[in-house]
Formats: structure tokens, C-alpha cells, sequence
């Protein structure tokens, strides 16, 4: 049996089978088909195109925001890059300031064109405003930093190139 012989044998299974329901039979086979064809429908076709509507402005808003700390980032990094370079004594004294402004919970050692920073139980907000001056004053890059989280602070060490110097 080829497959259009299969076909039309069960066309034909299937008319009869149609023609032998009552009316009312018809009638129901008719609305749970059409139920099903609705309920397909909306869950192919419009639910998903009526969620992507919905979440839409959303996403525009976070993808603009992300844009724009980006944005800031390059023009932050633009700056950077055009500021004049510091001489290597004076990059040197301000991170030794920086440092002293720690206090004895860090530790700075220089040699030639890198620092290393040495901390134990230093809060955030102060080692955020060291690696802020750093990099503004000495114009120095952070280039290893491994540092962990204990109770009172951050440990660890911050390796830095002064001059612009790649190492």
C-alpha cells in the first residue's frame, strides 16, 4: 500500500465515521476542535507577542541605563588615557601618601615601575578611595589584585604600574 492509498483509506474511515454522528455529536467535535484551535492559538501566536509588548519598555530602560554607565565609563577611560603622565617621584610620593592615609593595616612596597600594596582588615570604602587616588594622582593601573573579605575589612594584596608602563 503506497502512502496516498493510506492516505485516502483513512480519509475515507474518517468520512464515514463523521457521517455516522448524530448532529449534535458534530456540534461538540466542532467546538472542543475550535477550543483547541483558540487555546493553540493563544499560546503560540498572541500570549508571547503580548508578553514581548509588555516586557519591552522594561528591557528599553535597563538596556538605555546599562548604555549610559558605558557611555560614562568610555568617556571616564578617555580622560585617563589623555591626562598627562606623572613623573615617577612624584607618582611614588603620592602613593606613598595614599598609603600612609591607610594606616598600619597596609603595607606599600615599590620596586621600579610597580607597587604592591599589602593590606589586612582594611574597610572598603577606604580602599576604594586609595585605588581612586592612585589612579588619579600617580596615575598608577591596578594590573594583579587578590584580595578577600574577612569581618573587619579586605586582606590581600593590589599590584600596580606606575607611568603608564605595561609590565
Amino acid at each position: 500500500m503506497t502512502l496516498e492509498e493510506l492516505r485516502q483509506h483513512w480519509q475515507q474511515r474518517l468520512r464515514s465515521r463523521w457521517s455516522a454522528l448524530d448532529e449534535r455529536e458534530r456540534r461538540l467535535i466542532r467546538a472542543a476542535a475550535t477550543m483547541v484551535l483558540l487555546a493553540l492559538l493563544w499560546a503560540v501566536g498572541l500570549q508571547p507577542a503580548l508578553r514581548t509588548l509588555r516586557d519591552t519598555p522594561a528591557r528599553l530602560a535597563d538596556v538605555s541605563t546599562q548604555l549610559q554607565h558605558m557611555q560614562r565609563l568610555a568617556q571616564e577611560a578617555r580622560s585617563l588615557r589623555e591626562a598627562p603622565t606623572v613623573a615617577m617621584a612624584q607618582a611614588t610620593r603620592a602613593l606613598q601618601a595614599a598609603a600612609e592615609r591607610l594606616g598600619p593595616s597596609a603595607r606599600l612596597n615599590l620596586q621600579g615601575p610597580q607597587a604592591t600594596l599589602v593590606v589586612q582588615g582594611v574597610p572598603g570604602d577606604l580602599l576604594w578611595t586609595w585605588l581612586g587616588e592612585a589612579r588619579n594622582a600617580a596615575r598608577a593601573r591596578p594590573v594583579d589584585v587578590q584580595l578577600t573579605r574577612s569581618g573587619n575589612g579586605y586582606n590581600g594584596t593590589i599590584v600596580l604600574v606606575l607611568g603608564g608602563d605595561a609590565p
